[in-house]
């Protein structure tokens, strides 16, 4: 099946939040956030911005009839600043004017005086200081101090990751209408239609049931509207309440990537140890992620870290460590992967590291500690389904790896303004909510009478394709074409206490819900068929919208069979439920089964260095990936190419500036700047790594949301193959992202 949202996007008809008409006598929302990143609040003078003509009001915490806290995890983030502001960017009010013109206009008259106090970007100074969101986390496996003394090599290092940007086309924004008896409507660009829920039912004082949260589909999330878009939909929706007009808050740019949180960075040191035969004995890491102002999601982020720290390696001492540490910058979030990369950098700057000082490459330390079926990881969960030594099999014959080595090779010999590199860059990616009971899902579907069929789950379409994969389960459980099925918009009133669509287990989730759901009635109608026809329920089958009788047509379609069932008072209304079986995690043991599977591949990423002006060209990336038993190749692939992408950006171009000061200096996209189309690889191959797939996910077919992104980061080592090509003298940094100016820095240090 064809992507069912391509025509819509390309023809400018698909439906986003700024899309919907606007109602009579709406109020536009504009923000007025705080100027200094860290202080105490002495005074807010509102008097010339309430007197300019068209301000309808200036919402504030005093206004608010509930609780002045959206933290989601730990309730230590207020939506408007009270006494004390935290990072530049921090919401203070919401002026609510008749356009968004006036709005801007009367920010620029509020008169606010900050008390300043110390400001923190650094997480390491804010561990230091004691400043942390929660108490660190380790993971162990082994004993790391009694293998050391094993190790017949032992390297240690610092490693540093910048954040990343989410740039999603759409920003964040939502459009709050007042309804009947109190209720309220909000229109969010969220990915956790329930969390904006839950949330605003908490400040508005009111129970969740009066506050509909509908979503028809986002233009971009990636992580970054699964908390964060939840204060701008309960600033409109408190407008709506107090003010009882329907109100809109949609970010400018600028605002947008001023005041919202990023991917997290993270400092990290390591030491590792290996034998004579290259095999690691021993792994301790200790990260430092910068949290940010407020906890937001990085406790779990945090936790995702830990659980793929040693990446596709079996290691049999771990000591993993973790501190989220309180910063003053906007609190940071879920991105791509969610902690999964930086984790996953850190072992591979390792694997460098050890590599450069024993004089081999790189590949050598990586094919000879793969894991395998049996191995243990850190946290307990014991490996199954493994297909990395095949992966790595495919890809060295598939792609003639030893060809590629040589060529190469003998361009680097002739050539002295240009240099090649490559790398290879292996994944295991585990998929589920490590939170176990975030890991459930809810359908509903309605056959109507005449034979067309109306589906809602719980999945937010965002660009990934989801609602392609929902329908097509549809179609092919009934056997129906998808034009005879609609797909609703994702509404808390007809589907309750979502989880958000995230940690790449929504297609999973959602749609073995929805499978059960379908199965549920077509074996309703299956009996309905097999008493009309009066034979066993076995003996019946519907295909393409025929009813057969052991195979063979009989005179009723499906259309048919489903007014006939209506008649005889059949139930054609399912609710399914699913909850992702066997998955357990125990924090107080850090130990457990906290994954339903994991997605494993391979990539290989081919680099042209110029060395006279620092610049690159990505000359191909050829993947081995661990589709499962795809259900939709061509979304499927259009994950890979897009997180791959993401990933080289995040590695190479992708750099985050804050001052010391907290102010944001990469704060427009004239600042901050993402892959293009002459920045992609000019040649991205897939090969599928043949598998059986797992029953634990969707017909089989693997979760593809998270796990390409990492194959982004074989990127930053190609590059410092080439450099090292050109430059023997150099020395890892191991400080992302690979900038321009830092390949030039490096190729002439």
């Amino acid at each position: 099946m064809k992507n069912i949202d391509s025509k819509g996007h390309v023809t400018g008809k698909s439906i986003y939040v700024d899309d919907i008409p606007t109602i009579q006598g709406t109020g536009y929302g504009v923000v007025f956030d705080s100027p200094k990143a860290h202080g105490i609040i002495k005074s807010v003078d509102y008097t010339k911005a309430l007197a300019l003509t068209g301000v309808i009001n200036i919402l504030t915490h005093e206004h608010i009839p509930g609780e002045n806290q959206i933290g989601g995890i730990f309730p230590n983030e207020e939506l408007f600043a009270s006494k004390e502001v935290h990072f530049q960017g921090q919401p203070i009010a919401l002026i609510i004017a008749e356009s968004e013109h006036i709005g801007f206009k009367a920010r620029k008259l509020i008169e606010i005086e900050i008390e300043e106090k110390e400001v923190i970007t650094d997480p390491r100074v804010a561990q230091q200081k004691g400043q942390l969101i929660f108490p660190p986390r380790t993971f162990s496996l082994g004993s790391t101090s009694d293998a050391w003394n094993d190790c017949d090599h032992i390297f240690e290092g610092k490693v540093e990751i910048n954040g990343q940007e989410h740039l999603y086309i759409e920003t964040q924004g939502a459009y709050a209408q007042p309804l009947e008896s109190g209720n309220i409507k909000i229109s969010s660009s969220t990915q956790g239609p329930t969390v904006v829920q839950r949330a605003a039912s908490k400040v508005l004082n009111v129970g969740m049931h009066t506050i509909e949260v509908d979503v028809v589909r986002l233009g971009g999330g990636f992580g970054g509207k699964e908390d964060q878009a939840t204060p701008w939909a309960i600033m409109a929706a408190l407008g709506a309440q107090l003010l009882h007009i329907p109100v809109k808050v949609i970010l400018h740019r600028m605002d947008d990537m001023r005041m919202t949180g990023k991917r997290h960075p993270y400092s990290a040191d390591y030491k590792i140890g290996l034998a004579k035969d290259l095999k690691i004995k021993s792994y301790e890491v200790t990260f430092f992620q910068n949290a940010g102002a407020a906890a937001d999601l990085s406790p779990a982020v945090m936790e995702r870290t830990l659980f793929h720290a040693t990446n596709s390696y079996f290691i049999p001492n771990v000591k993993a460590t973790a501190y989220s540490c309180k910063t003053n910058l906007p609190p940071n979030t879920a991105f791509r992967g969610f902690g999964g990369p930086q984790g996953m950098f850190v072992i591979e700057s390792a694997l460098a590291e050890a590599a450069e000082k024993l004089g081999i490459d790189r590949q050598e330390l990586q094919k000879v500690n793969l894991i395998i079926d049996g191995d243990e990881f850190p946290y307990g969960q014991i490996a199954e389904g493994v297909g990395l030594s095949k992966a790595w099999s495919t890809l060295e014959s598939k792609f003639n790896l030893e060809a590629v080595k040589s060529k190469i090779s003998a361009f680097n010999k002739n050539n002295d303004a240009l240099k090649k590199g490559y790398a290879l860059m292996p994944i295991t990616f585990g998929i589920s909510f490590t939170k176990t009971p975030m890991n459930q899902a809810r359908a509903l579907v309605h056959i109507y009478s005449d034979g067309t069929v109306g589906i809602s789950t719980g999945a937010v379409e965002m660009g990934q394709g989801v609602n392609t994969k929902m329908l097509q389960i549809a179609a092919d459980v009934f056997s129906i074409p998808a034009n005879k099925i609609k797909l609703e918009s994702t509404n808390t009133t007809r589907v309750a206490n979502t989880s958000p669509t995230a940690a790449s287990a929504t297609a999973d989730l959602n749609g073995k819900a929805l499978e059960k759901a379908c199965n549920a009635l077509l074996e309703r109608l299956t009996k309905s068929a097999a008493n009309q026809f009066k034979v066993e329920t076995s003996s019946i089958s519907l295909v393409n919208e025929a009813i057969l009788i052991d195979g063979s047509p009989s005179e009723m379609s499906w259309i048919e069979l489903v007014d006939m069932a209506f008649l005889e008072r059949v139930c054609l209304t399912e609710n399914g439920h699913y909850a992702t079986p066997l998955i357990n995690f125990d924090k107080d043991k850090e130990k457990g089964h906290p994954f339903a599977y994991h997605v494993f591949g391979l990539a290989l990423t081919e680099v042209t260095l110029d060395c006279i002006r620092g610049t690159y060209d990505f000359d191909a990336v050829k993947i081995v990936h661990d589709f499962g038993k795809s259900m939709n190749p061509t979304v499927d692939r259009g994950q890979i190419e897009g997180g791959l992408v993401q990933g080289i950006g995040w590695m190479t171009l992708e750099e985050i500036r804050y001052n010391e000061e907290g102010r944001l200096l990469s704060n427009s996209l004239s600042t901050y700047k993402v892959p293009d189309i002459y920045s992609v690889p000019k040649e991205v191959v897939i090969e599928p790594l043949d598998t059986e797939g797992t029953e634990m996910a969707i017909l089989k077919s693997k979760a593809v949301g998270e796990p390409p992104l990492m194959y982004g980061i074989g990127a930053y080592f190609a590059i410092e193959h080439a450099i090292k090509a050109f430059n023997p003298q150099y020395q890892s940094t191991f400080d992302a992202p690979f900038t321009h100016e830092k390949v030039l820095t490096a190729l002439y240090s």
